[in-house]
C-alpha cells in the first residue's frame, strides 16, 4: 500500500459513521451484511448510508456483491492487511527486521500456531512520500 492509498484509508475511516460501519462488518466476517441490514443496525438513513458505503469501497477497505435488487458488503482484509502493514513498515526503532514477522502474519491473514502452511512471500513496501 502506498501513501495515496494509506490516506484515503484513513480518510474513509474518520468519520463516525463510517467507523462504525467498518467495525460492523469486519464483526460480521465473510457473510459480510446486506446495505440495509447495516442501516438498520445502526440507525442511519439508508441513502446517507449508501454515501458512507461508496467511500469506504473507493477506499479499498469494504467490498460489495449484487443480490438480486439487494447490494451485500464485506470488509476487504486484503485492504486492511495493507493498511496494518503499511503503518508497521518503518517500526521496531530502524531495525525493521524485528517486526517483519508481525507484518508477515498481518499480511498472509494468519497467526504463528499456523506455521504448517507455507511462508508468505516477503513484503517489500511501496511507499512513496
Amino acid at each position: 500500500m502506498d501513501m495515496k492509498q494509506a490516506l484515503d484509508a484513513f480518510a474513509a475511516l474518520s468519520q463516525p459513521t463510517r467507523l462504525d460501519v467498518f467495525r460492523l462488518l469486519i464483526k460480521a466476517g465473510e457473510a459480510g451484511m446486506l446495505a440495509g441490514e447495516i442501516s438498520d443496525r445502526l440507525g442511519v438513513r439508508q441513502n446517507t448510508m449508501s454515501a458512507n458505503l461508496g467511500v469506504l469501497a473507493r477506499s479499498g477497505l469494504v467490498r460489495n456483491t449484487r443480490e438480486g435488487r439487494s447490494v451485500r458488503y464485506q470488509a476487504q482484509m486484503e485492504g486492511v492487511r495493507g493498511l496494518l502493514a503499511f503503518l508497521m513498515e518503518d517500526c521496531c526503532g530502524g531495525h525493521p527486521e524485528l517486526c517483519q514477522p508481525i507484518i508477515q502474519n498481518l499480511a498472509c491473514g494468519r497467526d504463528e500456531s499456523e506455521s504448517d502452511r507455507a511462508p508468505c512471500p516477503p513484503i517489500h513496501p511501496k511507499r512513496q512520500i
